[in-house]
Parts: C-alpha cells; sequence; structure tokens
C-alpha cells in the first residue's frame, strides 16, 4: 500500500506539536490505518506519551548518520495498528553531525526510504523539534504533507508566516517539490474568548483551504494524559479533546484518501 508522510511542525513551543502527533497517530491507527509515530525531538516527549522510556540507542540517530537501520529502531507500542520509532537524548548531536553531511537535508528522508518500501504503514507522523533547525528541516524533506499546529493567539500568527516561508524555500532550491501544506490544525481552543475564534477565524480568511474544519480544545485532560504515558483515548475517552482528535483523523482520512 502507498505510504503518506505528515509532519507536524512549528518552531514555535507549547502548541500542542507532540500532543497532535501522539493523538492524531493514535486517531488514525483506531481507524484501522496502519501508523508509524517518528519521534524525532530529543526531548522525546511523543516517546515517554505513549508510555515509553529513553533508550540509549534506540533512535534515528545512527540512521541519519548513516551508520544504522530505521527499521529496527521501530517498536510496537501494545496499540492494535500503531508503531513508534522512538527518540533519545544522543539525537540532538544529530543537528551537528547533519550540518556536516553531503546531503544535509535528505538524510531523514534516505533513512525512511526502507520503511516506506516495506508497505507496512499507510501514514507516517513526524514529530518535530520546537525550532526550524536542521532535524526540522529534514523532516520538511521527507514529507508529503506539513500539518501546522497552530495555538489560537495572535503570536501564533507570526510563526505561521515562516514556517510557510521555508516550505517556499525548499521548493525553490528543489529540495522537495512535492512538499505541500497539508493542513493547519488550530489547538488550544478557548470557547469562553473571542480571541480564539478571532485568531481562527483569520487563519481561515488568509489560508481557507488550508484549515481544518475541527478545533482542538483547550482541556486540562489533554495536557495531563502524557504523563500518564496516555493517549486521550485510553486516558479520558470521553473528554472533548478525544472528540476533536477523532474528528480531525476523520478529516485527514477523507482529505489525503488513507483509506
Amino acid at each position: 500500500m502507498a505510504c503518506t508522510v505528515f509532519t507536524i511542525a512549528n518552531q514555535k513551543g507549547g502548541v500542542g506539536k507532540t500532543t497532535t502527533a501522539v493523538n492524531i497517530a493514535a486517531a488514525l491507527a483506531d481507524q484501522a490505518i496502519p501508523t508509524l509515530l517518528v519521534d524525532l525531538d530529543p526531548q522525546a516527549n511523543a516517546t515517554s506519551g505513549l508510555g515509553f522510556e529513553k533508550e540509549e540507542g534506540r533512535s534515528i540517530y545512527q540512521a541519519l548518520s548513516g551508520s544504522g537501520n530505521a527499521r529496527e529502531m521501530i517498536i510496537e507500542t501494545g496499540r492494535k495498528n500503531l508503531s513508534l520509532l522512538p527518540s533519545e537524548v544522543d539525537l540532538a548531536a544529530a543537528e551537528i553531525e547533519l550540518s556536516q553531511s553531503e546531503d544535509y537535508l535528505l538524510q531523514l528522508k534516505n533513512a525512511l526510504q526502507p520503511i516506506i518500501a516495506e508497505g507496512k504503514y499507510r501514514a507516517i507522523i513526524i514529530d518535530c523539534p520546537p525550532a526550524l533547525g536542521l532535524l526540522s528541516m529534514n523532516s520538511l524533506a521527507a514529507a508529503d504533507f506539513l500539518l501546522v499546529a497552530l495555538q489560537c493567539e495572535y503570536l501564533a500568527l507570526e510563526g505561521l508566516g515562516q514556517i510557510l516561508n521555508v516550505v517556499q524555500r525548499l521548493h525553490d532550491a528543489d529540495v522537495n517539490n512535492n512538499l505541500e501544506i497539508g493542513g493547519i490544525i488550530m489547538t488550544m481552543f478557548d470557547v469562553r474568548t473571542k480571541l480564539s475564534r478571532e485568531v481562527v477565524e483569520e487563519v481561515k480568511a488568509n489560508l481557507p483551504d488550508k484549515v481544518f474544519e475541527t478545533v482542538v480544545p483547550r482541556t486540562v485532560r489533554l495536557s495531563e494524559a502524557p504523563s500518564f504515558g496516555q493517549t486521550i483515548f485510553e486516558y479520558d475517552k470521553t473528554n472533548p479533546g478525544a472528540s476533536a482528535y477523532r474528528n480531525l483523523s476523520k478529516e485527514m482520512i477523507s482529505r489525503y484518501q488513507l483509506k
């Protein structure tokens, strides 16, 4: 089966990026979409968010340096249709080492090719560090679609313009002409504030075809779930956040024809 690679990126931290990566991956898996979550952040929050400890030597680090096999690093999560390529602290060194590589923007793409060729996964979700460094740039070079997790506040709009410019630069440099802005996921929506509604309306006015209809609410349960190593569906399946990510997964399946 064909595999679609998504990267969830935003150079701003605290916007719900990792929460979105983990729960979108889990929601797709629950919809019978074989999914691989790739934790590309040395902080390994997506790894711990699924209940796994950092394990030295178990990440995509060796594969990025050309001396390892990324497929051998994949672990099964115990959740049907959901696998994890975890992260650990050594991955931080990849930023330095990638800069010394000849094709420094294409190392992740090369590392993922054997996994894609195997045909086991229909979707690969990459969770990036909260910065536009070489790891994030590699994820953009490897992806078919960029999903931007965007917090419902005005400062987040500045970051959106920056990341869209990066995509254009990758096109101009012929690094990844296939990369598309797959969608903008509005996160931390506070139904009580006028500001949240205004930000959503402004983004929709500027990028009407890119914003997902589903917005992710700000809920305490969403932020609590990772500390228990659980997705929101495991921690509180009736929470509005669980409903939001379930609906987002259905939008993704429809938009990108994942079934």
